[in-house]
């Protein structure tokens, strides 16, 4: 069914591309040049210049550019808030609310998690978790879901202007898909860094969602993939903490990594004053040494 939505949107080719990697690198130079003017997007990587609109994108990445284009911040009165009302009942599985709000991921059915892990990774990823879908996420999750066309390449540019003018922390977004877009310009990329778990809609997602994933079943694709799974959705009373335990999991890998890099500065730190107070113990001991006892 994921596969199939992909398919609607005429992303699954994009997305489904597990060689692709990311240019760290030829990424922090083309954010740091980065400027969007008009839906025009210009930068800078390896010294090449970089410049596209959303139709432009749209055919670097060989995906559709039309419909759903909104693009909401901070400020949510773009969207109609009767159509979030409806939005908030119905993934919330609340029909009485009265008013349209965040949903909490739990609340939701186990494809609609999926559709919004898949959203905030890759349609406006900010990098950080999330377990509270706000009204973009919604609109997203649903439109997904009936296959109504998004416009990712429209949305895209927005989003790479919110990153580039933006002090709050936030990924690099888009490095997988800036791969393509860097050699459209001939840029001499740099060290690639592979497809992290943490990009994947895999197994430990499908499980962080509520799925029960058992080795032995297969699933294919028109191009004739298959896994060695067979998915199960799993009982909402069954083992309740585990789904917490999972969706976390690769959070958790993220800030590993991020302690692991300041333990290894604090060690290079406690080196250098190490080395400091046995220079200072020697000086002392020499001019100890000078003096007559």
């Amino acid at each position: 069914m994921f596969l199939e939505k992909l398919k609607a949107q005429g992303w699954l080719k994009l997305f489904a591309n597990t060689q692709r990697g990311c240019f760290v690198l030829d990424l922090v130079e083309f954010y740091a040049n980065c400027e969007v003017t008009q839906g025009v997007v210009t930068s800078m990587a390896s010294g090449k210049p970089l410049w596209f609109n959303a139709k432009e994108l749209a055919e670097i990445l060989g995906i559709p550019s039309e419909c759903f284009r909104v693009y909401a911040g901070e400020d949510k009165t773009v969207l109609r808030i009767e159509r979030l009302l409806q939005l908030t009942q119905r993934l919330s599985q609340q029909p009485d609310l009265k008013a349209p709000w965040s949903v909490k991921k739990g609340e939701t059915a186990l494809f609609h998690r999926l559709l919004f892990l898949f959203s905030i990774k890759n349609i406006i990823p900010w990098g950080q978790g999330r377990n509270l879908m706000d009204a973009m996420d919604q609109c997203f999750t649903d439109l997904l879901e009936w296959g109504e066309q998004i416009n990712l390449p429209a949305i895209m540019i927005s989003h790479i202007s919110t990153i580039a003018n933006t002090a709050r922390d936030h990924d690099l977004g888009y490095g997988l898909l800036f791969s393509s877009i860097f050699q459209h310009f001939g840029v001499s990329l740099q060290k690639k860094v592979g497809l992290q778990v943490k990009d994947e809609i895999g197994s430990n997602t499908l499980l962080g969602c509520g799925f029960k994933v058992t080795k032995g079943g297969t699933a294919g694709s028109e191009q004739g993939l298959k896994t060695p799974f067979s998915l199960v959705p799993s009982s909402s009373t069954s083992e309740p903490y585990l789904d917490n335990l999972l969706q976390d999991q690769s959070w958790l890998k993220d800030e590993l990594s991020e302690v692991s890099q300041a333990l290894s500065k604090e060690k290079a730190l406690n080196a250098n004053r190490h080395e400091d107070l046995l220079n200072a113990i020697s000086a002392l001991t020499t001019k100890l040494s000078s003096h007559p006892s």
